[in-house]
């Protein structure tokens, strides 16, 4: 499932591993993942939130729309039909 604004996740590599938060950009162009309370000062005080790549996080909780639902429906239903036909190739 692709990483959406307001999923929760969880970082699983780098520098802030094992902190959790709230997504609150994402990037396509630049290939990051902009999260709640993950953030750095710069030189002049100011604080920038830091940039994740989406392959260093796991989704823990999604913000679930019609669509996201239709989908994890559709993928759900798949893979029941799926092993009926294989089932049906054995006999």
């Amino acid at each position: 499932m692709p990483i959406r604004k307001d999923d929760e996740v969880l970082i699983t590599r780098g520098m802030y591993k094992t902190r959790e938060g709230k997504v609150t950009a994402v990037y396509r162009k630049k290939w990051v993942v902009h999260v709640e309370r993950i953030s750095r000062e710069k030189v002049n005080g100011a604080s920038v939130p830091v940039g994740i790549p989406a392959s260093a996080l796991v989704i823990t909780k999604l913000k679930l729309d019609k669509d996201r639902k239709a989908k994890l429906e559709a993928k759900a239903g798949n893979k029941g039909e799926k092993k009926d036909e294989t089932m049906a190739n054995v006999d």
